[in-house]
């Protein structure tokens, strides 16, 4: 198994919890760079691997099968945490290497645990809170969105088909009691003030 592990946006001390024990409990820790390795030093012995900053996607996507093709000789047998600056889920090296993962490893089991990102930092360190709805993005066309306190999930979900969005998950109570990922089909009329709708969209 790999996990794709939020280390935080750099601070130490903005390691969760949860990230400290999986570093400490991991047969492996893998790291893409020096930011990440004064993060996890303290807690394992890492194994840094290169992924190039270019624009060179063909040289970026060869890199990336190569690591890959690394990780997966531990993964098929061990426990493997490949520890990421941020959050594993945004904007992240480790989605890019996770499907490469699924293509030539299917039986490798892939999961993520988060981390505080740098859009959350953002906010802390510029005193400049959030209170209404934002756009996110890395110069790249909007393909995504995320609906917050969502009490009509599937009303909301067919408004959003109009727009071309065709693929929901909905996750309600997360990591309360009585927590729901719920995807499609799935999602129902009514849901908890806790939920948040994810909807995605080809661009």
């Amino acid at each position: 198994m790999i996990t794709g592990l939020g280390l935080g946006p750099g601070d130490p001390e903005l390691l969760t919890l949860k990230a400290v024990r999986l570093l400490q409990e991991a047969d492996c820790v893998y790291i893409p760079g020096g930011l990440a390795r004064r993060l996890v030093e303290p807690y394992c012995d890492p194994i840094e691997l290169s992924f190039p900053m270019s624009h060179d996607e063909e040289m970026i996507r060869n890199q990336i099968i190569q690591n890959a093709e690394i990780i997966a000789k531990d993964a098929r047998e061990r426990d493997v945490v490949f520890g990421i600056i941020g959050d594993p889920n945004i904007f992240s090296t480790f989605s890019r290497l996770a499907v490469i993962m699924q293509e030539n490893h299917p039986e490798i089991t892939i999961r993520t645990i988060p981390g505080i990102s740098s859009i959350t930092a953002l906010m802390s360190e510029t005193g400049l809170p959030i209170t209404g709805g934002f756009c996110v993005t890395d110069g790249s066309g909007i393909r995504s969105q995320i609906r917050m306190k969502v009490r009509k999930p599937r009303e909301i979900a067919e408004s959003l088909r109009e727009d071309g969005y065709s693929r929901f998950a909905l996750v309600e109570r997360m990591y309360m009691e009585g927590m729901q990922v719920l995807h499609g089909d799935e999602i129902p009329e009514e849901s908890s003030y806790f939920s948040l709708l994810y909807a995605e969209r080809d661009v």
